[in-house]
């Protein structure tokens, strides 16, 4: 957080580090044997199974269960892993509770899905634990391929095509790579380093070459790496953060959430951490429910979200919601930021609340606040890119873009879900085709 960032109020230790460490333990605990076992009990091994098709990287998800009831764990990290290299970071930050979970045959007659999450997280944790990677590289092809971007779907991608022979230079703006798996989800859903494992089990396939703190545009252009390289993959996500727009917004105490987010996972004591006593969060996604909770859990007194749509409009789950009350937060909705108030730094922020077509009402309130982040979105950042649709990188149903030799997937590119697990099933469909393509 930088030095405009601290303004007063803005104090590290507000909890004790005891505190701290119990609140940021581990979500969703990994199962036992025996918890494994009972869980993958109540699969019914459906034959057309609606998990299965709800999995945006279509893991076959009754196999793998079925794999692990017969004891078999590291068969089912491979019946997974050929579909999600990620498996691992999906079972920990995938909303399968909107996804498989939901159309599990048991949630529909029983209101209690099959634990597909915590299943899924004990395979894959029970293979990467053996440290052999399960994967190897078929014969050299003599292609070079760049990925930009060492997030979620650079990375997939990355893997599938060394898998397949070629050569891969994997390049990221910044020194780690990971993305938002490293840099931008909420510390009690990935802990104890697991993302940076992650990634050094995935690179143990051989035939990718990092190179950290490159950045598209800065260091690099994409004419040069089309004229270098076999083939392209951007996976860049977002870069830049919406503004409030309104009066006082570049008061010290109001802030990026993402920022706030990546120095909290970057952070090696939690309890030296600054953060204020009224956080207000302004946004209704997943990335404003993170650094909420997160600031609560850090010692914040009060911390709210507020959101000018309707709660059922928010793009945080109803179980992210939930998990935010449940920890102290406030959400409220139907308002929007008008001003931000204070002398230098921020004191109070001031909202009006609106319809349903987000129109003012004219009815005003203020929250006391002496930290604010914003939490409303990011958008597409660079020069030289293919052909926009929208907002992001527009492409077909492989990944392809406007631009001969250049896929694109993530955040980045236009369609599906911004969610890790979609990024990845992006990556692994833009290398299949790449290869296709450069093979004839």
């Amino acid at each position: 957080m930088d030095a405009k960032a601290l303004a007063p109020g803005i104090l590290p230790g507000r909890m004790d580090k005891a505190s701290i460490e119990a609140g940021f333990g581990d979500l969703h605990p990994a199962l036992d044997d025996h918890e494994a076992l009972v869980a993958a009990d109540r699969c019914y091994f459906c034959h057309d199974a609606p998990c299965a098709t709800a999995c945006p990287t279509e893991i076959d998800i009754p196999l793998f269960i079925r794999q692990i009831a017969t004891g078999t764990p590291e068969a089912a990290a491979r019946t997974i892993l050929s579909q999600n290299i990620f498996g691992g970071m999906c079972a920990r930050v995938c909303p399968t509770e909107t996804l498989c979970e939901e159309v599990c045959v048991r949630e529909t007659a029983e209101g209690k899905p099959v634990e597909i999450g915590r299943l899924q997280r004990y395979a894959t944790d029970r293979l990467m634990a053996q440290g052999v990677h399960p994967f190897e590289r078929d014969a050299p092809t003599g292609k070079r391929i760049a990925v930009v971007g060492a997030g979620p779907a650079g990375l997939s991608c990355a893997h599938r095509l060394a898998m397949m022979g070629h050569d891969v230079v994997l390049m990221d703006a910044r020194p780690k790579p990971g993305g938002l798996n490293e840099y931008g989800i909420a510390a009690y859903k990935s802990t104890e380093g697991f993302a940076a494992r992650e990634v050094d089990w995935l690179m143990q396939i051989g035939g990718i070459e990092l190179q950290g703190g490159v950045a598209l545009g800065r260091d690099v252009t994409l004419d040069a790496l089309r004229e270098s390289y076999d083939a392209v993959f951007l996976g860049i996500g977002l870069g830049a953060v919406n503004a409030l727009g309104v009066a006082g917004d570049d008061k010290d105490g109001v802030t990026d959430a993402v920022e706030f987010i990546a120095e909290l996972r970057q952070a090696s004591d939690l309890a030296a951490l600054p953060v204020g006593r009224d956080v207000v969060v302004i946004g209704g996604g997943m990335t404003a429910v993170d650094a909420a909770v997160q600031a609560k859990l850090l010692g914040a007194l009060n911390v709210t979200i507020v959101y000018r749509r309707s709660r059922d409009r928010m793009a945080a789950s109803v179980y992210e919601q939930e998990l935010a009350a449940a920890k102290g937060v406030r959400i409220i909705c139907s308002a929007s930021p008008v001003a931000v108030h204070g002398n230098g730094a921020v004191r109070e922020i001031e909202f009006e609340f609106t319809g349903d077509d987000l129109s003012p009402t004219g009815e005003r309130f203020r929250l006391p606040a002496d930290q604010v982040f914003r939490a409303i979105g990011q958008t597409l950042a660079g020069e030289g890119l293919p052909e926009l649709v929208g907002r992001k990188i527009g492409v077909d149903g492989t990944g392809r873009t406007s631009l001969a030799g250049v896929w694109a997937g993530g955040d980045c590119a236009s369609g599906g879900d911004d969610l890790t697990v979609t990024a990845v099933a992006e990556g692994r469909d833009a290398a299949e085709d790449m290869h296709a393509s450069l093979m004839g």
